[in-house]
């Protein structure tokens, strides 16, 4: 039985600073996870252990964990960072995007990652979000890091923009029980968007169309699992 509760007093400064490392060994992490990294000591806290799954970079989870016992999904708001060198520039013109456009960018990315994951995991009532906990609700907390848009559109001018590739970005996605806030797994993943070896006028429809296959390809993965644990598909 899960029992793990939320810490308190001195002891939730603790963690906090600990999720602060957490975060920020991720700004750090690559495709390939050969080496100690200190990304796995931060991703092993609460007794999860190093699984393989296919498909995904970096996967820790709590032994004897299962999603079997979980029908519904509560979803937490998707958070947005970008890559520590990303600082473009308007399309056609040497000037930054200022804060405004920035925040746009990252605010755009969140709900259509956010929007992504609902889509996916509800369709035919699947796995239906839920706004509330309960025993048989899993909470998601889906984090997008290292957002790296190469020629982000901003509706400013009329130079045209090409690309091989609309850009990067890495997920971060913790699962937990909803009730008792045990965590039950920390997911990784970095993605690219897709590269056809054509050049691409960028827009932001094409860039859209990027951030939601990548969100969408993530929110199959966890569905997979869903329907693993509960035995869809199997013969």
């Amino acid at each position: 039985m899960l029992t793990t509760g939320y810490p308190q007093g001195s002891q939730m400064n603790m963690f906090r600073n600990i999720r602060i490392a957490l975060l920020a060994s991720i700004f750090a992490v690559t495709p390939a996870f050969a080496q100690k990294n200190p990304l796995d000591e931060a991703m092993g806290l609460d007794g999860l252990e190093k699984i393989k799954v296919k498909d995904i970079d970096l996967v820790y989870a709590r032994p004897g964990a299962t999603l079997a016992t979980y029908k519904k999904v509560m979803l937490d708001p998707v958070d947005v960072s970008f890559h520590k060198d990303w600082n473009p520039e308007r399309t056609g013109s040497r000037l930054k995007l200022s804060p405004e456009e920035r925040e746009n960018i990252r605010g755009g990315v969140a709900k259509i990652v956010h929007e992504e994951f609902i889509k996916t995991l509800s369709a035919k009532n699947a796995y239906p979000i839920v706004t509330a906990a309960g025993p048989d609700v899993l909470r998601a907390k889906v984090k997008i890091v290292n957002l790296y848009v190469n020629a982000p559109d901003t509706g400013v001018g009329r130079s045209r923009t090409y690309t091989v590739s609309a850009g990067e970005m890495t997920m971060f996605l913790e699962l937990y029980d909803s009730e008792t806030g045990a965590v039950l797994a920390r997911v990784v993943d970095r993605r690219e968007a897709r590269n056809t070896g054509q050049m691409n006028l960028s827009s932001s429809v094409f860039n859209t169309a990027e951030a939601a296959a990548l969100a969408n390809e993530w929110a199959r993965i966890l569905k997979k699992s869903f329907d693993t644990a509960h035995g869809i598909g199997k013969k």
